[in-house]
């Protein structure tokens, strides 16, 4: 089955649709979204990319990322791939946007218009190992001080939003 993007404009305007491989060797601007997954204790979920995905393979990333299908909201299509990717099943909440523009090493351009989500969640996942070679809980001074120290291990979407929803991770619960 071919995979489909939603083409925008950079205030999230419905263009068309493009092929998702396309999209990535033209670098054109399509919808995406990221989903971030804090404990009680403060901590957020990050996953390692699995070593087959078509770029960032083997970088450290926040909870879920992906892109909606034509027919899908964001927030239908974060909470399906949260489901698929992780095991998981949790309420989220729309943070913010943001589009960002990166090239990778082997030609494919990733530019997106990319909706932040946040969520709870206590448990252990249940990755799927197509997509997820390892996961962990990280506390925000954890976080901060790694990706500072080694911003290499990290996916280029984590590094421009974490902060952004650290904050919001902490004002939401009541900092």
């Amino acid at each position: 089955m071919m995979e489909e993007v939603i083409v925008v404009d950079n205030d999230d305007n419905f263009l068309g649709t493009m092929e998702k491989m396309e999209a990535h060797q033209k670098g054109v601007l399509h919808r995406a979204f990221s989903v971030y997954l804090v404990n009680d204790k403060g901590e957020f979920l990050l996953q390692k990319r699995a070593h087959n995905k078509y770029h960032s393979a083997g970088l450290w990333a926040n909870a879920c990322c992906s892109h909606p299908r034509p027919d899908e909201t964001t927030m239908a299509a974060a909470v399906r791939r949260l489901g698929e990717e992780m095991g998981i099943a949790a309420s989220l909440e729309h943070i913010y946007h943001f589009t960002y523009r990166t090239e990778f090493a082997n030609g494919l351009i990733e530019h997106e218009l990319d909706h932040v989500y946040l969520g709870t969640f206590n448990g252990s996942p249940s990755p799927d190992p197509a997509e997820v070679m390892e996961w962990k809980f990280m506390s925000t001074d954890d976080i901060i001080t790694d990706v500072k120290a080694h911003p290499e291990n990290y996916t280029e979407w984590f590094k421009l939003s974490y902060e952004i929803v650290i904050v919001n991770a902490f004002l939401r619960q009541g900092g």
